[in-house]
Order: structure tokens, then sequence, then C-alpha cells
């Protein structure tokens, strides 16, 4: 089973490259694709090609920056003499000291930063990349780590949620019968005052056809209150967050989508309210959901 990732991560570490110590530091937050934004040093820069090939096989998601720096040292700066170019240097000395007998001999540290007289050996650039995406790797393993914890507790607090709603539910479904029995028997009772009062003014209508009409209205605004494919659809909705937090993986964008319905059908609630219960069930679900959404957009 693959496990829920969040967005959200940190991770940094340094080794050692051919080329001198390499630190790799790496953020990430959330948003809609992978945003991709790397800082390299110059004497490494020509990696930058592999370091964002490899991130794109890594991550799906994100904006993530990455910085790597360079320490150099001696070692890793290995350097040779160019010895034509120190012979001609000489040459040139003992022409001049020829002329003028006085003029001072150059030390070593003076020969040494004549141009051409020192060259640095040729990088391996295949070894330094090498080198370099091993330690990429290695903060990557890192930041999946982090965003792999940061995941899981964002998924408990998911399925919290779920847990909230499934309950408002479960509470709406089973006061809905008491609900209707309450509306209709009031309404019952003023459309049977209003129409008997009407049959006394010489109405047209017999009992019988009182009876009906009243039957009539009473079942149309029943019909009316029927919320039980709202709460079906909010039952089979909460099933699949579960199902998809279960399964893990990147399920950012289904949950999100899932979540956009569930709204939908809360707000079909709250139009077909008709009680205060139905009414707070309505908002009550409306503010978990944006929780939910809010905690949502922070996962791969």
């Amino acid at each position: 089973m693959m496990s829920i990732a969040s967005m959200t991560g940190y991770a940094t570490t340094d080794g050692a490259t051919p080329v001198g110590v390499v630190t790799v530091e790496c953020r990430s937050v959330n948003t809609r694709f992978l945003d991709l934004t790397l800082r390299l040093d110059e004497g490494i820069r020509f990696v930058e090609p592999l370091v964002r090939e490899t991130l794109q096989k890594r991550l799906t998601r994100g904006k993530v920056e990455v910085r790597m720096t360079l320490r150099p040292n001696e070692s890793a700066m290995p350097a040779r003499v160019n010895e034509p170019a120190l012979k001609r240097l000489l040459e040139l000395q003992q022409q001049i000291q020829s002329v003028n007998p006085e003029a001072d001999s150059l030390s070593v540290a003076e020969v040494l930063e004549m141009p051409g007289v020192v060259e640095a050996e040729k990088t391996d650039k295949d070894a330094v990349s090498a080198a370099v995406l091993a330690i990429l790797n290695k903060a990557l393993d890192a930041l999946v780590e982090a965003r792999a914890r940061e995941g899981a507790a964002l998924s408990k607090v998911l399925l919290d949620y779920c847990d909230n709603m499934q309950a408002t539910v479960n509470d709406v479904r089973a006061k809905i019968p008491e609900i209707v029995s309450h509306i209709e028997s009031k309404l019952t009772e003023r459309l049977n005052g209003a129409l008997t009062e009407a049959l006394t003014e010489k109405s047209t209508l017999s009992a019988e056809e009182v009876c009906d009409r009243i039957r009539q209205e009473v079942t149309l605004y029943a019909m009316r209150l029927d919320v039980d494919e709202e709460m079906n659809r909010l039952d089979t909705h909460i099933r699949e967050v579960r199902r998809l937090l279960a399964a893990g993986g990147a399920v950012g964008r289904k949950l999100d989508f899932l979540a956009q319905e569930m709204n939908r059908e809360a707000n079909t609630l709250g139009s077909k309210a008709a009680a205060i219960e139905m009414t707070n069930a309505s908002l009550s679900l409306k503010i978990t959901i944006d929780q939910m959404r809010e905690q949502i957009q922070n996962l791969e």
C-alpha cells in the first residue's frame, strides 16, 4: 500500500564530490502541479539538467526549491605545473638578468601566480554528476519521508472529518421521520382549518374532496422534504474518501473533487431544510467540508 504524502517538507544533507563538499537543501510547499526552482553554485551548475530530471521522477506535485552549494577544498582542486610555460618564464628571467644583473629573481609564489604556469586538472564531469546525484537522492529520501509523515498526520485528520460528517448524516437521517411527522401534523391542521372554513362558506367541495386535497398537499410537501438521495450520496462520498486514504498514493486531486461534490450535497440539504435540525446539519457539514478542503490542498 502506498502512503499518503503531503506536499510540505524540508530536508538537507551534504557529501563529498571530486570538486568539494556539496550541500543540498530541499524545501517543498503545496501547489497544484510540480513547480521546480533550482539554485546551484557555478562550479556544479552543469549538473542542473540531471537534477531536474531526478526531481521530476521522484516528485509529482509541490512547489519545490532545491539549493546546492559547493565548498571547494584543496584536495578537490588538483593542479599541475605547465612545464613548457615554466621553462619559458625562467628563460625570460635569465635574459633579463643578463642585461640587468641587479634584477631580482622571481620567488616561487610569484612564479605560481604567473598566467599559464599552473593549470587545474580537468574535472571529470561524470564523476561529479554521479556524486552530486547521490547526495541529492539522499536529501530526497529525507524529504519524501518528511512528506510521508506529514501525509499520515493529515490522513488521520481527514478521517476524523469523515467521522464527524457521517455522525451528522446519521443524526439527520434518524430525526427526519420525526421532523416530517411534526411538519405534516402542523400542515394538516392548518389546511384542515382553512378548508373547513371554506366549506362553511358554501364551498362546492365535499368533505371527501377536502380530505383528498389535504392528503395531496401533505404528500407534495413531504416530497420536498425528502433528502434521502442527498444523504445517500454523502454516504457514498464519505466511503470513497476513506477508500482513497486507505489506498494511498497521489490522491489530492481526487479528494478535492469529492470535497466539492460533498459540498454540493450539503448545500442541497440546506435548501430543503424545513426544520432547524436540518439547517444546523447543513451548516455543520459545510464547515467540516471547508476544513477538509483546506487540508486536502496540502496532499500530493
